[in-house]
């Protein structure tokens, strides 16, 4: 018997519903419908406490081949998770291009290194170009970070070809204006993003 036919089974056997199953086991309807029909297996969190509420093992209720393969597809899941919560925090950090003093300002015969509130040297539309960029990439982040506690798979994927693409730019456009501070900054952001997006995707093929 299959996975689905046993829950189903255990259900019905407890003249439970869906709904009264869902609410003990703390979990969505929607989730024990998918289980029930054989579109997907639950965590192992929900796999023991399916098994305490209904007094059997989890071996009685999955082959030790099927467990290890969500246990691993779990792993997976954790580990992409974690590099998108890093990568949000990487672009988040981009906040600190606006706030550093990273750009030289004369003063008479004397340069002083500004943040980019007080930054007046360059011209207006080449500082309106950083307030756009570093705030962008400052949002992605943030955003990012939202979606992936919020598991929301769906937009992860283009909000990471944005982050590199404006990272890009960034780093581009600091280094034709000649910003030697920021342009390490924004570099080296970039190559840890870079790191992050090498290293989940060698550990997710293994």
């Amino acid at each position: 018997m299959e996975f689905h036919e046993k829950l189903q089974e255990l259900r019905k056997n407890r003249g439970l519903t869906q709904e009264e199953l869902a609410e003990a086991l703390y979990v969505s309807r929607t989730a024990i419908s998918k289980w029930e029909s054989g579109r997907g297996y639950p965590s192992i969190d929900s796999l023991k406490e399916i098994s305490v509420f209904y007094s059997v093992t989890i071996d009685d209720l999955l082959s030790s081949e099927k467990l290890l393969s969500i246990a691993q597809q779990e792993n997976k899941s954790n580990l992409r998770d974690m590099c998108e919560l890093l990568f949000g925090m990487v672009d988040i950090c981009s906040f600190l291009l606006i706030i550093l003093p990273l750009y030289p300002n004369r003063v008479g015969e004397y340069i002083q290194s500004v943040s980019l509130l007080s930054y007046t040297q360059a011209p207006l539309w080449i500082r309106l170009v950083y307030w756009f960029l570093f705030a962008a990439l400052t949002l992605i982040g943030t955003t990012k970070i939202v979606m992936t506690q919020g598991k929301f798979q769906n937009c992860q994927k283009s909000s990471t070809i944005c982050s590199i693409g404006l990272s890009i730019a960034a780093v581009l456009f600091l280094a034709l204006a000649r910003e030697a501070y920021a342009v390490v900054v924004v570099f080296l952001l970039l190559i840890a993003k870079t790191a992050l997006l090498l290293k989940c995707g060698k550990d997710g093929k293994e």
